[in-house]
């Protein structure tokens, strides 16, 4: 997810993070989601590269792939609070 600004990535991240924790079921705040977003858009875009893909710019790529990880990151996050 190279080609986006820091702009682009906050806005990504609270929408991915949103998305994710409407996915989920969590309730969590706006800083939150951001966090949770950002994290998930360098998990999702790391495996998203792996696999040969490449979201160049797209927005709607980036949203998805970002969702995408943010929700493997809360599915992680779920598992290891469990084991607590």
């Amino acid at each position: 997810m190279s080609g986006f600004g820091w702009i682009a990535w906050i806005v990504i991240g609270i929408i991915a993070g949103w998305l994710a924790e409407q996915i989920m079921g969590r309730n969590h705040g706006l800083l939150t989601n951001l966090i949770v977003g950002i994290v998930g858009a360098l998990i999702g875009g790391f495996l998203y590269n792996t696999l040969g893909g490449d979201a160049g710019g797209n927005w709607i790529i980036g949203i998805i792939v970002a969702t995408l990880g943010a929700i493997v990151l809360l599915f992680l996050l779920g598992l290891v609070k469990r084991r607590t």
